[in-house]
């Protein structure tokens, strides 16, 4: 999806891809070397699929981790990572790589690209494994456990999915 957002006065448009991967990482270190082989110019973030409420959740974590950086609000010295403390709904990058980081070993994937390439998921499904987008389907349970939201603050927000939206969002409030 190519986003066009208002960042300092200025219109720029972002290609922003999002894909879910089941994967199988052995070898955590060797992934890292292999996506920054990716890199040409764009920017790479995987987080752990289990702490996301769905591609509108990170698609709006992405938006706002964007614009962070052209308001100089950035907590993240990265845009990558920008991304993961904004979808965490966290200030501290510890935080949030707690919840989103990802590890070796089985475990879902929520890709987020920048500005690459339009096959990008597709070469980063030979590095990943198999692309299934349904691992970014909100687990309501394991989300309300990661997140400590109590059923009263998702009933407040009409889901989790928009609780963690609003979360994000109160990031700029606290900057």
């Amino acid at each position: 999806m190519v986003e066009i957002i208002q960042t300092s006065n200025k219109t720029q448009e972002f290609n922003i891809q999002i894909a879910g991967f089941k994967s199988k990482i052995e070898d955590y270190k060797n992934l890292i070397n292999e996506l920054a082989k990716l890199n040409n110019g764009c920017i790479i973030q995987l987080m752990n699929a289990e702490g996301i409420a769905g591609r509108k959740h990170v698609a709006n974590a992405a938006i706002h981790a964007i614009k962070s950086f052209s308001r100089n609000e950035n907590i993240a010295n990265s845009l990558g990572l920008e991304i993961c403390v904004r979808t965490s709904g966290q200030r501290q990058i510890s935080q949030a790589l707690k919840m989103l980081g990802i590890t070796s070993g089985n475990i879902n994937i929520c890709a987020v690209a920048i500005d690459c390439e339009d096959n990008i998921m597709q070469t980063l499904a030979d590095l990943l494994g198999e692309r299934d987008d349904a691992v970014l389907e909100p687990d309501e349970n394991k989300l309300k456990e990661l997140y400590n939201i109590t059923e009263i603050e998702a009933d407040a927000a009409g889901n989790v999915t928009n609780l963690l939206i609003e979360r994000t969002a109160l990031l700029i409030t606290e900057t």
